[in-house]
């Protein structure tokens, strides 16, 4: 089973996500575990603040270090699935100076716009741990300290700006999931979806074979398994090399591949040519 703590300040963001689909199948079935930490029961005080203004002035709110790095610690110093029951909320221990010891195979993960690219590669680079942290910012960010003393890693899901890190967790959960065995109805299905081969998919065809004058192409009916199996590839790369022509350039390609793409490149000058 694959954990997942996810630290946020508004857990009732996640309501429903969850709770459908491939991912309710996933924790029925034992193959992930998902745990909401609201940052805010682990801060002190009457009003548990858990954010404020940035030293040297400026617009917005800061996240302060203590409660993130109290909810961090606390959690990953129980089994998976633990959470802070609601009669234990008043009686948490102040910081001590020296850092709780943490476990060394778990990431902990902050959602930030300044981490690096999530891809399908970091999805399947994170599919192989047993557990993992995922931190929501808020806000103008969270304060330094919590970069420096306690995340091991920080990832954005593009080049953006969203209100926080709940909607990057839940992205980051689902496509980590998808790669686990057994999440899906098709274990293959995971690895023929776009990027996953470095290259964007081919284009899929059902029933109806004819609609509203468009029909299927016919070698998708003929039966031939390798000839299927090679217009499908040929067709990933021709949409990858029209949409998004950067993959290529990292995609693990075949002799074959390149001749193909060579034929497409010499039909592009032969058009350019005749126009």
């Amino acid at each position: 089973m694959l954990h997942f703590d996810i630290f946020t300040l508004f857990p009732g963001m996640f309501a429903g996500v969850f709770d459908d689909s491939i991912l309710r199948r996933a924790q029925d079935a034992g193959i992930i575990g998902v745990a909401l930490h609201n940052i805010r029961d682990y801060a002190q005080g009457r009003h548990r603040v858990t954010d404020d203004t940035p030293y040297g002035g400026g617009g917005g709110m800061v996240m302060k270090p203590e409660p993130i790095t109290r909810a961090v610690e606390m959690v990953l110093s129980h089994e998976p699935g633990w959470c802070l029951a609601a009669s234990d909320t008043p009686t948490i221990v102040p910081d001590a100076e020296a850092a709780a010891p943490l476990p060394a195979d778990v990431p902990i993960i902050l959602l930030s716009p300044q981490g690096r690219t999530f891809t399908q590669a970091v999805a399947q680079e994170l599919a192989s741990h047993r557990r993992l942290a995922l931190i929501c910012g808020r806000y103008e960010g969270v304060d330094e300290r919590v970069r420096t003393g306690l995340v091991t890693d920080e990832i954005s899901i593009g080049d953006f700006v969203i209100s926080g890190g709940e909607l990057a967790a839940a992205i980051i959960v689902d496509a980590v999931t998808r790669l686990l065995p057994g999440a899906l109805g098709c274990d293959v299905g995971a690895f023929e979806d776009s990027f996953a081969t470095g290259l964007l998919e081919y284009p899929q065809y059902t029933r109806p074979a004819f609609y509203r004058g468009q029909g299927t192409p016919e070698i998708l009916t003929s039966g031939d398994h390798a000839r299927v199996a090679r217009w499908r590839r040929e067709q990933a790369l021709r949409r990858t090399w029209e949409r998004r022509p950067d993959l290529l350039r990292s995609a693990p390609l075949s002799d074959l591949d390149r001749a193909y793409l060579a034929r497409l490149e010499e039909e592009r000058r032969a058009t350019a040519v005749e126009g």
